[in-house]
């Protein structure tokens, strides 16, 4: 048996947003990896292992992966939204970069999804409708200085914003720092979205003015979106115009 390995999306909830490419994908694995709650949106069948792991073990959850591809399984490693933001397919290639050189010849695809962030921005209306970037605010990987480092160049930059992972119960109070820090250049004006579990049943979309925004309103299910100085509402959507 030929081994591969796919490093697949599953788009931000719904089932009808995980592309055709991907259950494909899927529906050919012998072993699907990824973190617990990702793991249980797959559908157990026989001849199927399911490999469900900690928050916290990416590395780990990667080097298992390639391992099982090396010895001829058909690996699917599942992130929500799209593996290549803020997920695993960074890293897959760090252990593959660490790992035997004959790691390096496997058959290996990225297969995209929906993100969190796109996902959210449609339902808002078109926030990033003209340059844009997204941040990471978690400190697990980066110290919270560059996080508002980065943050204060974005705004310097007038971007629109994406914020994943903005707030955890661990760290509560870093959001705060996030907003205080765009009250003291932003403007109270500047429009905020805080979209929660999009596309499922739960799903919140919730604009305010900045100066209205408070770190109670975000927690990890929720991507937050940020206006540049030119994002304003047009009925009940938000948008971004298209020229600077």
């Amino acid at each position: 048996m030929t081994g591969w390995l796919v490093i697949a999306g599953l788009g931000p909830g719904a089932a009808g947003m995980m592309t055709a490419e991907v259950r494909d994908a899927l529906d050919q694995a012998t072993d699907v990896i990824g973190y617990g709650p990702y793991v249980a949106r797959i559908a157990p069948r026989a001849g199927l292992v399911l490999h469900p792991s900690d928050n916290r073990v990416e590395l780990d959850r990667a080097t298992r992966a390639l391992t099982l591809a090396a010895m001829g399984r058909r690996v699917v490693v599942v992130s929500s939204g799209d593996p290549g933001v803020f997920a695993m397919a960074s890293a897959v290639f760090e252990a593959m970069e660490r790992g035997p050189a004959d790691w390096q010849g496997l058959d290996l695809r990225v297969l995209p999804g929906i993100t969190a962030m796109l996902a959210a921005a449609a339902a808002a209306g078109a926030p990033l409708g003209h340059d844009f970037c997204a941040i990471n605010l978690s400190d697990n990987l980066k110290p919270l200085d560059l996080v508002l480092e980065r943050v204060r160049l974005a705004v310097q930059a007038d971007f629109a914003m994406a914020f994943y992972n903005p707030r955890s119960a661990s760290r509560p109070h870093q959001f705060g720092a996030v907003l205080d820090l765009l009250r003291g250049i932003c403007g109270p004006g500047r429009l905020i979205t805080f979209a929660r579990a999009v596309s499922t049943p739960g799903q919140q979309i919730r604009t305010v003015a900045l100066s209205q925004a408070t770190a109670e309103m975000a927690d990890m299910r929720t991507v937050v979106l940020v206006g540049s100085s030119r994002t304003r509402r047009v009925g009940r959507f938000v948008y971004t115009p298209r020229s600077a």
